[in-house]
């Protein structure tokens, strides 16, 4: 039986379990069942035989995580045109009052850090992600996963490597996303090409995810002439006359987007990355089984 104690100790260490497993799996359904499945392994396991509750439950957490992972990555292999993880929407609020520590746990949710930890392996991914978003100490990581401090110690060493060097970094100012977004939105909606390529990078990209579900790039698009005119153009055909439409701004993964909702429905979801007041990187999601958190 469990008791109710139990309950609260696993309620209490739920948000960090939530964000190692999506972390790990970019996709919040995968998330939610590596998580009830590590409350079915705590709800049946003696205490008596726990010391630690948080580091036992995030060493299952990400066990599970690891062996869900394995599977999608061949799912992954087939996925229709490029992969975005799903957007999480995030709101530390109170419960993360430290700037420095709010910025780390934004950035380790970011899409741009979650793409790039796509291409690491489950356990490269695992120790990063324990590690840089979660201050694990490096012995605890590698009791997790039964491997030495050192070996544990390269695989943070060549993960933080790789994501460095797949993700700039960028100083965002969450005043000048929101400006920029809102005038990118302007611009596109009224047809402005000149004031969409004023908002460009010369060497930005455009990222769509539509798991070929709906309409989207199947490959990134690079320079800004030809982020400006596909913007320009998708904005032009994607809202059918006469349909309602609304534009939502909402916190995900670390950082202000822009949700487009077409008759009610969520059509897609779009965020800027933003440096030396210019856009760098669009990211839009229209896959609608990535939207599903935002139906009403």
């Amino acid at each position: 039986m469990v008791t109710e104690s139990m309950t609260d100790v696993f309620e209490e260490h739920r948000p960090v379990l939530m964000g190692v497993a999506y972390r790990m799996l970019g996709r919040v359904a995968d998330a939610e069942d590596v998580v009830q499945d590590a409350w079915l392994r705590w709800s049946s396991v003696d205490r008596g035989e726990v010391r630690e509750p948080r580091a036992y439950l995030a060493r299952v957490t990400t066990r599970l995580a690891i062996d869900r992972l394995r599977h999608l990555q061949s799912r992954r292999e087939s996925y229709v045109g490029p992969w975005l993880p799903e957007p999480y929407v995030t709101d530390f609020g109170a419960k993360v009052p430290d700037t420095a520590e709010r910025a780390v746990l934004a950035e380790s949710v970011s899409l741009a850090v979650l793409v790039v930890l796509e291409s690491l392996s489950p356990l490269e991914r695992a120790v990063f992600v324990l590690r840089e978003a979660f201050g694990f100490p490096f012995a605890e990581i590698a009791g997790t996963l039964d491997r030495s401090e050192a070996a544990v110690r390269q695989l943070a060493g060549r993960a933080r490597k790789h994501v460095e060097e797949g993700t700039p970094r960028y100083q965002v100012d969450p005043v000048e996303r929101r400006d920029l977004t809102e005038r990118f939105l302007a611009a596109a909606t009224e047809g402005d090409l000149d004031g969409l390529m004023s908002l460009l990078a010369p060497d930005v990209t455009l990222v769509g995810d539509s798991g070929g579900k709906s309409r989207a790039p199947l490959r990134i698009i690079e320079s800004a002439d030809k982020v400006g005119r596909f913007v320009q153009g998708a904005a032009r055909k994607g809202i059918v006359e006469g349909a309602a439409v609304e534009f939502r701004f909402v916190e995900v993964n670390g950082a202000e987007s822009l949700l487009v909702v077409v008759d009610g429905k969520p059509d897609s979801l779009l965020q800027l990355e933003v440096a030396d007041g210019r856009v760098q990187r669009v990211f839009i999601v229209r896959n609608p089984d990535k939207l599903v958190s935002f139906v009403s």
